[in-house]
């Protein structure tokens, strides 16, 4: 029996539902925000110099230009009366210094839209341009994921690499830093919820739209990155200790910002003035280790199939390549991060030897 072609009319409305799922997915992918990977294979012998000292000066600049930024809101003043400081209210705002800080260290007008840390990842391609390695997908570890593995894989292009302290490192990473890690102290400072909470989200979104769901990828690099975004906006204003630190070391810490007195701007007002200042240099090497790079600390894959098209493709670049390259780096890990280590690190590296 001969089969009846389909009408134009109905035709017309498959179109638009193909076309309205493609939107879909291309939402989803953006939405994902920072699901931007890397290829930490290829570029593993290549000559790179090393982006430490631009990369801290960049947001040295950045956190500078917030601090600046927040005491340029309204100032209100104290007024002694005898022994007593009655506040007026609205100087040194920890509301306003902690969003002018997203603010310029995103390079951003708001804090609520955008995707911040892949804006960020992309301003830092282009900043570090001749520190940076540039691959494109297609000549890639993940050049065989197709699009119903992989839809935002296929759509974003890979984030670029830099070399800090001798890791190899996604600029990606840095986006993580300080999108996912301010998303970590939120839920710590302001929703009530403890360090396991925020990790153990940051793993439900390497499981869905940060990951597995979007690339077919789980990045435990990622979650690092996090966890150490969470102990740099901890250390803003120095809100708790750090858990990676010893008892002595958190007693002699310094927040990076402080509101201090500002003596002649007091004088010349007859009244207390107090505005934030610059206290502690914000320096990346306080965070980078070994664990954020994807050649020690190795990736997940949402199936059996799309890990052995990445496999594969690793043993014709290298065949000697094993995870985790590096085992001293991992056991190193292992002791930093303690009891999260199960949280953050690979099955492999966390039981390297």
């Amino acid at each position: 029996m001969a089969k009846c072609p389909l009408s134009p009319a109905i035709l017309i409305i498959l179109m638009r539902k193909l076309f309205l799922i493609l939107i879909l997915m291309s939402s989803i992918a953006m939405h994902a925000g920072t699901a931007a990977e890397i290829d930490s294979v290829t570029p593993r012998r290549v000559e790179l110099i090393d982006s430490l000292a631009l990369i801290n000066e960049i947001f040295y600049q950045r956190i500078k230009a917030g601090i600046e930024n927040a005491n340029r809101q309204p100032v209100s003043l104290n007024v002694l009366e005898e022994i007593k400081i009655t506040s007026e209210g609205g100087y040194c705002d920890e509301e306003n210094l902690y969003t002018e800080l997203r603010k310029a260290i995103f390079n951003s007008f708001t804090v609520s839209w955008g995707l911040k840390g892949y804006d960020l990842d992309k301003q830092l391609r282009h900043l570090l341009a001749k520190h940076s390695y540039v691959l494109s997908l297609n000549d890639s570890i993940y050049r065989d994921i197709n699009y119903l593995e992989g839809f935002s894989l296929k759509l974003k292009e890979l984030s670029d690499v830099v070399k800090i302290r001798g890791h190899l490192i996604g600029l990606d990473k840095i986006g993580h830093f300080f999108a996912q890690g301010w998303q970590y102290f939120e839920m710590t400072e302001y929703d009530e919820k403890g360090i396991d909470d925020a990790l153990a989200w940051g793993r439900e979104r390497e499981s869905g739209l940060f990951g597995y769901k979007t690339t077919g990828i789980f990045s435990f690099a990622d979650l690092v990155a996090n966890l150490n975004g969470w102990r740099f906006w901890n250390k803003v204003l120095r809100r708790h200790h750090d858990p990676l630190k010893s008892t002595l070391a958190n007693l002699i810490d310094s927040p990076y910002v402080k509101c201090k007195i500002q003596i002649i701007d007091s004088i010349k007002a007859g009244k207390i003035v107090k505005a934030w200042e610059y206290n502690t240099r914000f320096d990346m090497a306080d965070y980078i280790d070994g664990a954020w790079d994807e050649g020690n600390n190795c990736n997940s894959y949402a199936d059996p199939i799309i890990e052995e098209k990445v496999t594969s493709r690793i043993r014709s670049i290298d065949a000697d390549f094993a995870c985790p390259l590096n085992s001293a780096v991992c056991r190193k890990a292992q002791d930093r991060y303690g009891d999260f280590a199960k949280q953050i690190l690979h099955p492999y590296c966390l039981t390297a030897q």
